[in-house]
């Protein structure tokens, strides 16, 4: 960053009283500000107990510890200070106040972290990572945006970079000397297709990743009356729904989160699909429609005897009716306890299906495993957080790279796998952000709190 920047500050925690708030100051006027408000000279990296004045007079704010912490060895690069007092409202609105009166600007959402960014002492998917361990759902989630804030996502990208690099560099020689042996063009085709394989499997876990972070949205889809609203408050461990006999209960779309194997699953019980004349239940029908388009996971529930006589009058029996991927879709034959079947789990034309008892609980580990397989959670613990755009960039790496091989197979001109392979070095860049735009820094870290 440029000798010019200014001093910003923020209160750091959370609004609401609490034992010890703090406010952080960041920027070449830090150490001054602290001077101004303590009235002493502070040794960096130590813990001083200090009154807290009002900047230009001599009232007392509060009395607590600070600490200074110069730059490069801060947590945004730069000098820091951070006033820990009271955590009464009004005192560190008063102490945040002194800041900035002795020369320090209200920082924006995010630009401590932002800072530390730019002055390189993270990453850009680390900087991502501080964000997804503040908004952390679970100690599983947590643990994974640790270990991308410790690097570990960051690292594999940087480990495939630099195979990447070495492939351009093999390209180059094979340009300026056209004429030599073509065996050097095998090898780079046997090397970049290893490259790709090996994109292929950080996808997979940064897909994993991205579940974890996001969690997934779970329609409950079916006809009237087959017991939905059961199930939902069965996976719910609670009376979250309305039940009743009565065909037609839910009017209107009811949510309710979950966790499963610490990922969060919003699931959505829907009104029940059939013609209907009635225009407030029409409306619900029409909110069922929406909320599948936004599912990730379908549970079509059906009961169980009218599944095993083949009853196929169900218009959601049918993947292409419903739009969405087979292997999205779990059927849910429900109601065993009506006619003795036993619970089960098998996996046909791509869809898994499962027989279970809402009422009494019957089979639903069954679905439980179902819901895992269909979300594409693999055993074991999830190796770092990711978010949609890290995905979005592995994909434009492969599709560049597969290009690349696609032109190296059919004899293509040498110069598009040139550009092809610069291409997917570009998406991998940008992932850490090593190439990226000002917009994006932009969206990035307006998402952050203030005072991080």
């Amino acid at each position: 960053m440029s000798a010019d920047v200014d001093t910003i500050a923020a209160i750091a925690t959370a609004p609401g009283g609490g034992a010890i708030g703090i406010v952080r100051v960041s920027g070449p006027g830090a150490a001054a500000i602290a001077k101004a408000i303590t009235r002493r000279t502070l040794q960096p990296r130590h813990a001083h107990f200090a009154q807290f004045h009002d900047y230009g007079s001599n009232e007392i704010i509060d009395a607590g510890l600070v600490l200074l912490l110069p730059g490069p060895g801060s947590y945004s690069g730069e000098d820091m200070v951070e006033f820990q007092a009271h955590g009464s409202g009004p005192v560190l609105e008063a102490l945040l106040a002194a800041s900035l009166a002795a020369g320090a600007r209200q920082a924006r959402p995010g630009e401590f972290t932002e800072r530390a960014f730019l002055n390189g002492r993270l990453d850009l998917a680390q900087a991502e990572a501080v964000a997804d361990l503040i908004a952390a759902g679970s100690r599983q989630s947590a643990r994974a945006a640790l270990a991308s804030l410790r690097g570990v996502f960051s690292d594999r990208v940087a480990a495939v970079n630099t195979e990447l690099i070495a492939q351009r560099t093999l390209l180059e020689a094979c340009l300026d000397f056209p004429d030599e042996d073509t065996g050097a063009l095998e090898e780079l085709a046997a090397r970049l297709a290893q490259l790709h394989g090996e994109l292929a499997g950080l996808r997979a876990a940064a897909g994993q990743g991205r579940v974890l972070n996001d969690g997934l949205d779970v329609a409950i889809i079916g006809a009237p009356n087959v017991g939905k609203s059961t199930l939902l408050n069965r996976l719910a461990g609670f009376d979250r729904a309305i039940v009743s006999e009565l065909p037609g209960t839910t009017r209107d779309t009811v949510e309710q989160p979950i966790t499963l194997d610490g990922i969060e699953l919003r699931l959505i019980d829907t009104a029940g699909l059939r013609d209907s004349g009635n225009v407030i239940e029409q409306e619900g029908i029409r909110r069922s429609h929406a909320a599948l388009e936004r599912a990730a996971l379908v549970l079509v529930v059906d009961e169980s005897g009218a599944a095993r006589e083949g009853n196929g009058a169900i218009a959601t029996r049918d993947p292409e009716a419903i739009g969405v991927d087979p292997a999205q879709i779990i059927y849910v034959h429900n109601k065993i306890d009506l006619d003795a079947a036993a619970p089960g789990r098998v996996k046909r034309s791509g869809s898994q299906h499962v027989r279970v008892s809402a009422l009494t609980g019957a089979g639903m580990d069954g679905l439980h495993d179902a819901m895992r397989e269909a979300a594409g959670l693999a055993p074991g613990e999830t190796e770092f957080s990711a978010r949609r755009r890290h995905l979005d960039g592995l994909d434009r790496a492969m599709r560049s790279i597969s290009a690349a091989l696609n032109t190296l197979a059919g004899g293509g001109d040498h110069e598009l796998v040139a550009e092809d392979l610069r291409q997917a070095h570009q998406a991998l860049g940008e992932l850490t952000g090593r190439f990226t735009s000002e917009d994006l820094l932009g969206e990035i870290f307006a998402g952050f709190c203030i005072g991080k």
